[in-house]
């Protein structure tokens, strides 16, 4: 009898362990109380037009001379002050240059790095609203399950994600959209986990191009970044040999820097799109593995509570803000100048065809 007792509870185990790490799953999206938030009126991120400026490879050089808005960074799911995540805060700077928007994220942290284990690595996504009824919290917002949320019954609750895992990524490497997976039809990225997605709520999140009504081969991955770190003392270039890149502990800041096509291909409203002169949402999240704990999906920290006004700027309003310029100036005075010179050469050829013949004046004695 203790036997086939001891035979039961090991079946039944494999069974356990497995709804065990399901409820894990399902509640790891859940919060611990009521949800609430206080988010500033104040905050927003300027994309300002700025051609010819960046290079996307992970650095801060290029934006010194760019604005941008600090955040505390608190829990997505709880966010109280108590909870702020202690290295410092982040800084979002954004800009375009009339075909492409770019994103810098600056925070402040420890290097960490372990190859090949992304949770073990700091991360960061950004999100936007693409339906009007999607909201910041819960990631859209769609009432409907796993098994049931479709873009038919989900519609109007989407939002674009990009995630940047850097576990596999060599800094200063540019990663996102590539020839292998764009060829495939859809937001991944097997090289570096800089990957495209959308998502309904927490449980209903896709690569671009895939999803529970079959897979659209139409889709890419628009994105492309890179990060560093400046504990790091080489400018010339990594390879994948070099991991980890500098030593675990050292103080400093994590760069990431991204770039997108403002206007994409897609026809799925997987997308957010953005036009010049216009505002949109966003919100941007981070990782860490705090006191080297590996991090877990919801356990991320978030800039605010709600979303983010994105105002991307029309350069017109550089071009009128500013006075006269110097070659202003000196253009008007040489075509005053021009003017004057033509008007004396009028008046003095005029004078020379209009002006009276004088007769000379003959005696009659000399007849």
């Amino acid at each position: 009898m203790l036997r086939k007792l001891l035979l039961l509870l090991q079946l039944q185990l494999p069974i356990l362990f497995f709804i065990s790490v399901s409820i894990v799953r399902v509640n790891s999206h859940q919060e611990s109380g009521e949800w609430s938030c206080e988010s500033g009126s104040e905050i927003r991120v300027d994309a300002e037009f700025k051609p010819g400026l960046i290079s996307l490879d992970g650095q801060a050089e290029d934006w010194k001379d760019i604005d941008g808005f600090e955040f505390s960074l608190l829990p997505a799911l709880d966010p109280h002050p108590d909870h702020e995540y202690k290295a410092g805060k982040m800084t979002v700077k954004a800009l375009h240059d009339g075909h492409d928007v770019f994103f810098m994220l600056q925070v402040d942290g420890d290097y960490v790095y372990s190859k090949g284990k992304s949770n073990k690595c700091p991360s960061v996504s950004l999100m936007f609203r693409i339906g009007d009824s999607a909201t910041y919290h819960d990631m859209g917002g769609c009432s409907q399950g796993r098994g049931s949320c479709t873009n038919k019954t989900c519609k109007g609750h989407e939002v674009d994600i990009m995630h940047f895992s850097i576990g596999s990524a060599i800094p200063g490497r540019l990663y996102g959209g590539n020839l292998v997976d764009n060829s495939e039809g859809n937001g991944g990225d097997r090289f570096g986990h800089l990957v495209d997605l959308y998502a309904w709520n927490p449980h209903c999140r896709y690569l671009d191009g895939l999803g529970p009504s079959g897979n659209d081969t139409s889709a890419q991955n628009d994105w492309k970044g890179a990060w560093w770190h400046s504990s790091f003392d080489i400018n010339s270039g990594f390879v994948e040999e070099d991991s980890p890149y500098s030593s675990d502990g050292k103080q400093g800041t994590y760069y990431f820097e991204f770039s997108r096509p403002m206007r994409t291909v897609d026809r799925l409203q997987q997308d957010a799109q953005f036009t010049i002169g216009s505002s949109s949402k966003m919100s941007v999240a981070f990782w860490y593995p705090v006191d080297g704990q590996p991090w877990h999906g919801s356990g991320h920290y978030s800039v605010d509570c709600d979303w983010v006004p994105l105002d991307i700027s029309s350069g017109n309003s550089m071009l009128t803000s500013t006075g006269p310029s110097a070659s202003g100036n000196v253009s008007s005075a040489f075509a005053l100048l021009l003017s004057v010179v033509s008007l004396c050469v009028s008046i003095f050829v005029g004078y020379r065809l209009f002006r009276p013949k004088s007769i000379p004046f003959t005696p009659m004695e000399n007849l």
